[in-house]
């Protein structure tokens, strides 16, 4: 019988498996539940409009709560995945994701308050209590620029991360989307002006030619993210995937501008 020594080695501890998935912090959850509360009451108010009828174009009409409570509610839960992606503190995201969804829910309950009063909600200097609602939409939108803008100047700071076709997907979102705010930034410059000026029914009617580039460029920062994502299922390679998304940036950007164009020409 031969005679054993112990071995020097330790005994192999059980893998443990690969690192569970980070869960949504707080804040995330925070902004996906808003996002889903304005987009159901943009569903509520298409109802509304089935039931109670009326306009659907101009300054008074049900378009307004539906149109806006579903832009701001898939805008905020997009932004809310999509800077998941860009290299930024956790806490300092966590903050302006939580000033985001305030703000959403303000320029929301704003218009929708505005909706049922029968009165047009922008550029509305009627009553003192008119001009401190189209006053405090104002400034959500200024903050709602700002907002934006730091979260685009960051993931134009460094790369984001993800799968392939990503990053691009991520800065070029962020990109269409400062036209967005560019062009909504123009509606209200060029009513306020007209509206000072004596011209109210002119100022509730100028905003028309921008409608189309600035609902074209808000959703870009969903479209091509979402594209990189759904290509990341895919069994092809990561140069394929980069170049279909590079395509959908390009197809997006042409849109875009056909949308500038239009503008241009009708403004």
């Amino acid at each position: 019988m031969g005679i054993t020594t112990p071995s020097t080695h330790p005994p192999a501890r059980p893998s443990a498996g690969p690192a569970p998935a980070r869960g949504p912090r707080p804040a995330e959850r925070l902004c996906h539940a808003t996002g889903v509360l304005l987009v159901l009451s943009g569903l509520a108010h298409l109802v509304v409009f089935a039931v109670d009828g009326g306009p659907w174009d101009g300054p008074v009409s049900w378009r307004k709560p539906v149109t806006f409570g579903l832009s701001f509610g898939v805008t905020l839960i997009a932004v809310t995945w999509v800077t998941s992606y860009v290299r930024i503190g956790a806490r300092p995201r966590a903050a302006l994701l939580t000033v985001l969804a305030a703000d959403c829910v303000v320029e929301v309950g704003g218009i929708t308050l505005q909706a049922w009063r029968r009165v047009p909600s922008h550029l509305n200097t009627e009553t003192p209590f008119d001009t401190a609602v189209s006053m405090t939409l104002a400034v959500g939108g200024g903050i709602l620029v700002v907002l934006l803008t730091v979260f685009a100047v960051a993931s134009f700071r460094h790369p984001p991360t993800g799968p392939a076709g990503m990053p691009l997907a991520v800065r070029s979102g962020f990109a269409v989307l400062l036209v967005a705010l560019a062009s909504g930034a123009a509606m209200i410059a060029r009513g306020v002006v007209l509206t000072r000026t004596g011209h109210q029914e002119a100022a509730y009617h100028s905003t028309a030619p921008l409608k189309p580039l600035h609902g074209v460029s808000l959703h870009a920062v969903l479209v091509l993210p979402a594209l990189a994502r759904l290509l990341s299922r895919t069994s092809w390679s990561e140069a394929v995937r980069r170049r279909i998304v590079a395509a959908g940036v390009g197809c997006y950007a042409a849109a875009v501008a056909g949308a500038g164009v239009w503008a241009v020409l009708t403004y």
